[in-house]
């Protein structure tokens, strides 16, 4: 809770719930890419195909990205500054350890589509 607060307000339940529908969507409908194009979706294994549609087209990690909502949708939730920390804390942690090998291994599997990919398109949005 946010120090002092006992109550949920219920903005802080509807952004909450909106961020949580949010996330779930957005991992379900990568999901649904990587099974299309029959590419790997465990980080760090080699990539068969460069996804650049749905969800890959609006961020190059919405996984990663879709993982930071959850938790800053507890986070809000639960009235937690500390939980907005740690989302952050997340975000750098996905970041650093899993979105730039990974974009690295684009970049040997893929080449210059990689590049033009990464240059159309945020690595977070």
């Amino acid at each position: 809770m946010f120090p002092g607060w006992h109550v949920t307000w219920p903005v802080q339940t509807f952004i909450s719930w909106v961020l949580l529908i949010a996330a779930l969507i957005l991992i379900c409908w990568s999901g649904i890419w990587f099974f299309r194009k029959k590419t790997p979706i465990e980080p760090h294994h080699q990539p068969k195909d460069l996804i650049v549609e749905g969800p890959y087209g609006i961020s190059r990690n919405p996984i990663y990205l879709a993982l930071v909502m959850l938790t800053a949708a507890s986070a809000v939730g639960h009235g937690s500054i500390l939980g907005l920390v740690l989302a952050v804390l997340l975000w750098k942690i996905l970041d650093r350890r899993f979105a730039e090998p990974e974009e690295q291994g684009l970049r040997r599997a893929f080449g210059e589509a990689a590049e033009q990919y990464f240059k159309q398109t945020g690595r977070w949005l």
